[in-house]
Formats: structure tokens, C-alpha cells, sequence
């Protein structure tokens, strides 16, 4: 079983940064001696939970939403069990509760939502205009 849990969220300017940080505990590491596959979601109130960004087990496989590209970057740390995701130039429409998930079905990258199976409490972001 893995653990994650989320922090760095909080209330920025439009246009500032904040860096979200996935600390993960538990069984991150597979049988076959790998990682897994992780990502990051959010939830903004009243809408579904959508893909952010997300890394393949080794950090070398990046993928973005198109909303995000350019403006976040998604890394990890595998001797920390750490995930991050650097936000840069944030907008008020950045403003959701953000998510870290894991998915021990695959070391891939993954934007499906349903392929997670392991996710944190969240974290919020708040963005002012």
C-alpha cells in the first residue's frame, strides 16, 4: 500500500509561482524493482478532477496538459520518493485543489484519471487576480 501526501499549496499572485511537493510512503517500488508511474489532477469547485501532468517511473517521460505547457513542470526525486510540480506564471484559472496520484498498474505516464489508483488528500491553490 502507498501513502501520499501533498504540500505547498496556498494563496499566490496572477503571475507568481509555488512549487507542490508529493512526498509517497508505503510500497513505491514495484516487484520487478521499479517505480511506478505517477501524476498530478485538480479539482476546481464545481468541476471535474482533471490531468495536470504526469512522469513515467524514472523521470525521463514527461507529459502536460495543453492548458499547463510551458507554465508547470513535473519531476521526482526517487531517492526522496518525492514528486514535484513547479508552477510558473499562474492565472486565477489555476485555482483548484490539486491532486498527486499514483498508479501501480504501470511505470508509464499516464493522463487517464481511472488508471490512478493510489491519490493524496490535496492540496490547495488559490490564485488572485
Amino acid at each position: 500500500q502507498v501513502q501520499l501526501v501533498e504540500s505547498g499549496g496556498g494563496l499566490v499572485q496572477a503571475g507568481g509561482s509555488l512549487r507542490l511537493s508529493c512526498a509517497a510512503s508505503g510500497r513505491t517500488v514495484s516487484s520487478y524493482g521499479r517505480g511506478y508511474g505517477m501524476g498530478w489532477f485538480r479539482q476546481a469547485p464545481g468541476k471535474e478532477r482533471e490531468f495536470v501532468a504526469a512522469i513515467n517511473w524514472s523521470g525521463g517521460y514527461t507529459i502536460y496538459a495543453d492548458s499547463i505547457k510551458g507554465r508547470f513542470t513535473i519531476s521526482r526525486d526517487n531517492a526522496k520518493n518525492v514528486v514535484y510540480l513547479q508552477m510558473d506564471s499562474l492565472t486565477p484559472e489555476d485555482t483548484a485543489a490539486y491532486y498527486c496520484a499514483l498508479s501501480t498498474r504501470t511505470i508509464a505516464a499516464s493522463d487517464s484519471l481511472v488508471q490512478y489508483d493510489c491519490w493524496g488528500q490535496g492540496t490547495q491553490v488559490t490564485v488572485s487576480s
